[in-house]
């Protein structure tokens, strides 16, 4: 009996962004367009460059530069090179292939280092996608958000413990559920210290629960658009990668995760850590399922989490993720500011640089409040006129005074992508036109757009045409007909490459910029199937309950195939995990909490550990069996067949072609 071989990406779908790999070779990649020069070049004269202020900050109370050494795993593997992004350079000019906006993001990302946020309150920069925030108390340290990697998280302690002495961590704080801001907990902290109770690990209500589900259901289609989101199928430097607007880019190294002690539970809710005063601010449903805000009494700081940042941020994630809710987010921001806006001195968050001044601070939570706000607000009135989704995003258009604000620029969101997100969240995909209600899918729809417009020739010269004008948008969306209609066709796809190179070139927001990028290089060269990365970390795996994993097997039956058989399957995971009964019928497997069938077709005995170990591709069922770490009664063979029924999901699955 073996267990068949299950592709089990069930982390954070970004923990894909953390896996670090070779580029692709790629000589074709071209010049930017005289219309990409004249479109980026406009950008000056519509954004205020000359306002410095974000370097001032960026580069205050600068400590110590990150240690230059690349870090690798112990196989060798690369897991954060500091010299990546080191083409970039504070103070050049953006180069044509390069949004200005997105370019000045970059440079103010690429100030790393260590620094002083205020007396006793400490930053890394740029050793992760996130910060690290790190606290001086009253017995040792506590640290905020230890990046993704325990390597890294490592190397960033390191370089603290090196020009600030060494110091107990006597707490970490995780501010939410996204891997970013846990993920290295294990090169902070030790478990042992923690079940001991010297060390205590805070985190928002619901925080254990949605790190793990997020995105175990999806994680395989998420974990391959991530690679697109983040860039990391390109290479760093003007013509490719050149950060993702919220930090530049993710580590590749270990993930790792340990269950909270202590939860907040509701704003207004205090604890003393350390000696330090926190004041907590629930954020349920924000810019994450399980977040939390809080104010330091003693040190005048507002913690904003990913609330408040140097960005629009996403209100969906173009790897795919549930549709987060702006109205609620713009309200969290009000409440902030309502609560401690009168006397908060700084403002700071696990990305980008911190505020000073309680003029400033307010500034920066009042126009991200509105900015929020005014999209949820402005989206709800232009579909109440009638318009759909796309004619919203089209039309949309902000402020000056939200516009021209830095921190409101589109470096990780978009406007474009937010607003239309809005509108789904309201009312869904379909715009109300029954002509779009139940259309053709796309290489059917595909091969009758190219007939009726005269054939692959004639829609390739009209659009080559439109290139030479800049049209990039519809070249790229009428190509791509072509291309779906006959994937062989190399003339449709280098002319859809070169269109979304050049819509890469000028998109401001830095994920924009790396599917359009990414998207070339693949209609360019193909799909690189490169090794593929395991998400699934043995922190994550141990986390998940018994029911997340049974959904997760759920969703790999093959309905079809399975939509005629029926099974009842016993699964008793002893005092640690539990009994359920598994059915399958109708093509779908159920299981049921503290229930035995009293006439099963199977039986499994197993521990939670002998589970997990399954689950990790650390031993199959059948080895398992073997060495009596599972005892199985009853008729194995509907064991088998259960597994049979079981889907396989491939990694590299096209995305650009069909």
């Amino acid at each position: 009996m073996k267990l068949k071989p299950l592709i089990v990406c069930m982390a954070l779908a970004a923990s894909l962004s953390s896996i670090t790999f070779s580029q692709a070779a790629d000589d074709t990649r071209k010049d930017a367009a005289s219309a990409t020069k004249s479109a980026n070049d406009a950008l000056y004269n519509q954004l205020p460059f000359s306002d410095k202020q974000d370097f001032a900050d960026a580069h205050k109370g600068f400590i110590a530069a990150l240690p230059q050494e690349i870090i690798k795993g112990e196989s060798g593997n690369v897991i954060w090179n500091p010299q990546q992004y080191a083409f970039i350079k504070e103070g050049d000019k953006s180069p044509d292939s390069v949004n200005p906006s997105l370019w000045r993001q970059s440079q103010l990302i690429n100030i790393s280092g260590l620094f002083e946020v205020t007396e006793g309150v400490y930053q890394i920069r740029n050793l992760d996608l996130s910060n690290m925030t790190i606290i001086e108390g009253k017995e040792g340290i506590t640290v905020v958000d230890p990046l993704v990697s325990a390597e890294t998280a490592k190397v960033g302690m390191d370089l603290y413990y090196k020009n600030r002495g060494k110091k107990p961590v006597v707490a970490v704080i995780y501010t939410h559920s996204h891997v970013d801001h846990y993920g290295g907990v294990r090169g902070v902290i030790d478990e042992a210290d923690v079940k001991s109770g010297k060390v205590k690990v805070y985190a928002p209500a619901g925080f254990m629960e949605e790190a793990v589900s997020e995105n175990i259901m999806a994680g395989n289609v998420m974990s391959r658009r991530a690679s697109y989101m983040y860039g990391n199928l390109l290479k760093a430097d003007p013509k490719g990668q050149v950060g993702a607007g919220l930090g530049t880019t993710t580590s590749a190294g270990t993930v790792t995760l340990i269950a909270p002690t202590d939860y907040i539970t509701k704003t207004g809710e205090k604890r003393t850590i350390d000696g330090l005063t926190y004041d907590f601010m629930m954020a349920p449903g924000s810019e994450a399922p399980s977040e939390m805000l809080w104010y330091i009494e003693e040190k005048k700081i507002i913690e904003t989490a990913e609330d408040v940042t140097h960005t629009l941020h996403n209100t969906y994630s173009l790897r795919g993720a549930k549709i987060r809710q702006p109205l609620p987010w713009s309200k969290y921001i009000n409440d902030a500011i309502n609560l401690w806006g009168d006397k908060a001195e700084i403002i700071l968050a696990q990305h980008h640089w911190p505020t000073w001044g309680n003029d400033n601070v307010n500034k920066l939570l009042r126009t991200q409040r509105d900015l929020y706000r005014y999209i949820n607000d402005q989206t709800l009135r232009m579909a109440n006129k009638g318009l759909t989704r796309d004619e919203i995003a089209a039309d949309f258009k902000l402020p000056p005074g939200l516009a021209n604000t830095w921190a409101n620029r589109g470096y990780y969101g978009s406007v474009s992508h937010d607003v239309k997100a809005t509108y789904v969240l309201y009312l869904g995909w379909f715009d109300g036109n029954p002509a779009t209600l139940d259309e053709l899918p796309p290489v059917e729809a595909a091969k009758k757009f190219v007939e009726y417009m005269g054939g692959a020739d004639s829609i390739l010269q009209k659009a080559k045409t439109d290139f030479d004008q800049g049209n990039y948008r519809w070249v790229a969306q009428v190509v791509s007909k072509v291309v779906f209609a006959d994937p062989e066709n190399k003339a449709a796809r280098d002319l859809e490459a070169d269109a979304l190179e050049q819509m890469g070139y000028q998109a401001e927001s830095g994920p924009w910029r790396n599917f359009y990028l990414t998207g070339a290089q693949e209609l360019r060269n193909g799909v690189q199937k490169l090794p593929t990365p395991n998400t699934a970390s043995p922190d994550t795996v141990r986390a998940m309950t018994p029911e997340m994993f049974f959904d997760f097997l759920a969703v790999h039956i093959d309905g079809v195939k399975a939509g005629n058989a029926k099974a009842v399957i016993n699964v008793d995971l002893g005092d640690d995990g539990g009994k359920y009964k598994l059915e399958l019928e109708n093509g779908v497997l159920n299981h049921s909490a503290d229930i035995q069938a009293d006439k099963p077709d199977a039986t499994l005995t197993l521990n939670r550990d002998t589970l997990n170990k399954i689950i990790l591709k650390d031993e199959t069922l059948k080895q398992a069996e073997d060495k009596g770490e599972v005892k199985v009664s009853g008729n194995p063979a509907k064991v088998d067949e259960l597994l049979g029924y079981m889907d396989n999901f491939e990694f590299w699955f096209n995305i650009v072609t069909p």
